[in-house]
């Protein structure tokens, strides 16, 4: 099946629709071309309204951590975006629900053999993480340090989030050390 093809159906995928509280609407984005691929947790309510991933505070800090305008950043042939769910699940007691189980292993697999160029996978967030670096008893902060453990094709990276603001403030090194090193490998991919 072709990359187009198989994305249609990820789209009209309805696998979850009744744990969602505003039903499905998949958002992910893919090409044979893409070399970043930017793995998240799932669409919050701002992305869920406008289908268009990263449209909120969290993208823009993402941007500015990746050093790139949002033209570079929505480009398809150069950016894929496959989070671990492709749709909203709903709200908790201290944020959004944790992503739906089912589209990463339904989902993933597939996406990422139609998308060979990939070279550099950031992945957001504890869930991505443990789903591609295998599940640790580290904290994020511990596996977020080791960045370079898992170079050159990983960045495991902290969720965005502006509720993050603490534990960016908590890390220093995070921003001293990681984001540089991130900016220079992901303006690798843009300059060739």
């Amino acid at each position: 099946m072709a990359l187009l093809d198989l994305l249609s159906e990820v789209r009209s995928c309805r696998h979850c629709e009744a744990e969602l509280p505003l039903g499905p609407r998949p958002v992910v984005r893919a090409s044979p071309s893409a070399r970043l691929l930017i793995i998240g947790q799932a669409p919050g309510t701002a992305v869920h309204a406008s289908g268009i991933p990263w449209d909120d505070p969290s993208g823009k800090r993402l941007r500015q951590w990746l050093g790139v305008s949002p033209e570079q950043f929505y480009d398809e042939s150069a950016v894929a975006i496959m989070p671990m769910g492709f749709c909203y699940p709903g709200r908790g007691k201290s944020g959004d629900l944790p992503p739906p189980t089912a589209c990463a292993p339904r989902w993933h697999e597939a996406l990422l053999a139609r998308m060979p160029a990939i070279e550099v996978v950031l992945l957001i967030g504890r869930y991505a993480q443990d789903r591609y670096l295998g599940q640790s008893r580290e904290t994020l902060t511990q596996r977020v340090r080791r960045w370079r453990d898992f170079q050159p094709r990983y960045f495991p990276l902290p969720h965005p989030s502006p509720r993050n603001t603490l534990w960016l403030k908590r890390n220093p090194w995070f921003e001293a050390e990681v984001v540089p090193a991130l900016r220079a490998r992901v303006g690798f991919i843009f300059e060739r």
